[in-house]
């Protein structure tokens, strides 16, 4: 059998083919962060599908963090019911799930939380709100609300959490110098800027304990000027690793519109797997699991990047909104190509929190106009 397919390990937890969902907000929790029924059938559908490792979207860790109509939740204890309802089905149906720990920093939605966002330094962002400084005292109380949610997870019945701090949101705003402009403990030189996602860690560790299995998202590159770099990069998940990190999902692209590169490219025309060289140059530099993400369609990339060590899984999010059975396909067919255009409609639906899909499909399922083609 393809190594694809083989068990793999990420810390104490077994998976049975390396194969991983990356999150994505998925807009489907109820208006408090709640699981709903869609949520669960998305995940036991991914689950079914031979998903090897499910990560949830956007869980938020505190209301300040919230960042869109929809986002599940992990900041009070009253979610839990539904959380374990999830967790359960989701193993049930054959499946691994983690859940994404995510603060939205300086892009979370003030209308939704009714408090103004913070991030690292002062920013003036496009949508008009201009997110001020966190304080000491803040971001140690954010540092707790990681904590917090991490063993939420736990008592949910989740099978590990994952740390986001990419893609510009508040711990990868504070690895980057391009929104952390501070000049005290936590701004200014790397080991600075890394101080408060290794206390979140330290803290995750302290309440979890050194079984549960903790891993992260971080970027490989920003794409902004003056942005987090690939030798920054290295050097934090080395930090990482040293302070019993499990394992790291390598990403990039900045949510920022003065980003190169927003972290889900739109159109099929560029290279598969994006970071590929930034993973080579990550697994000489650390020893627990790489996962790749980013711009991967195709059995065959997939098996390059695992059979000749770029990565030890690879991760996919936009093709199994289209398809959460593709893996299950290309396990009986590795020839056949994954169906998503990455045109991005499917994260038209994200605001209203009507929920992530594959607006092709629908508008096909709804395609009684004869006039329309």
């Amino acid at each position: 059998m393809n190594s694809l397919f083989e068990t793999t390990t990420i810390g104490t937890l077994e998976l049975k083919n390396r194969f991983v969902r990356s999150a994505t907000c998925e807009a489907m929790a109820d208006k408090d962060g709640g699981v709903t029924p869609s949520l669960i059938n998305t995940f036991v559908a991914l689950a079914r599908g031979d998903v090897g490792l499910i990560i949830s979207g956007h869980a938020n860790v505190e209301k300040r963090g919230w960042g869109g109509p929809g986002q599940l939740g992990l900041h009070d204890d009253r979610l839990l019911p539904g959380l374990e309802e999830m967790t359960r089905a989701v193993h049930t149906a054959g499946g691994k799930i983690m859940a994404q720990l995510a603060h939205q920093g300086i892009w979370a939605i003030p209308e939704l939380s009714g408090m103004e966002p913070l991030g690292p330094s002062d920013y003036a962002v496009d949508n008009g709100t201009h997110p001020r400084a966190m304080t000491k005292r803040e971001i140690l109380e954010t540092v707790v609300s990681y904590a917090d949610a991490a063993l939420r997870a736990k008592a949910a019945g989740f099978d590990g959490v994952q740390i986001h701090a990419a893609h510009g949101y508040l711990l990868g705003e504070f690895l980057s110098p391009f929104y952390n402009k501070k000049n005290d403990a936590y701004g200014g030189p790397l080991e600075n800027r890394a101080r408060m996602l290794l206390e979140v860690l330290k803290a995750i560790r302290k309440k979890v304990g050194r079984d549960y299995p903790v891993i992260a998202k971080i970027n490989s590159d920003d794409f902004l000027e003056t942005g987090f770099t690939v030798d920054e990069m290295l050097m934090v998940c080395a930090m990482l690793e040293a302070h019993g990190i499990d394992g790291i999902e390598l990403s990039g692209g900045t949510s920022d519109p003065k980003a190169r590169f927003s972290p889900a490219r739109m159109g099929k025309k560029s290279p598969e797997a994006w970071y590929d060289e930034a993973s080579v140059r990550l697994k000489k530099t650390i020893s627990v699991p790489v996962i790749l993400v980013g711009g991967i369609r195709s059995f065959a990339t997939a098996h390059r990047l695992v059979t000749d060590g770029v990565c030890d899984a690879v991760s996919l999010s936009r093709p199994l909104v289209r398809q959460p059975d593709l893996i299950r396909r290309w396990k009986k067919d590795p020839a056949e190509k994954a169906s998503c255009l990455a045109c991005n409609r499917c994260f038209e639906p994200l605001m209203d929190g009507t929920g992530l899909r594959c607006m092709l499909d629908e508008k096909k399922v709804h395609k009684t106009d004869p006039d329309e083609s």
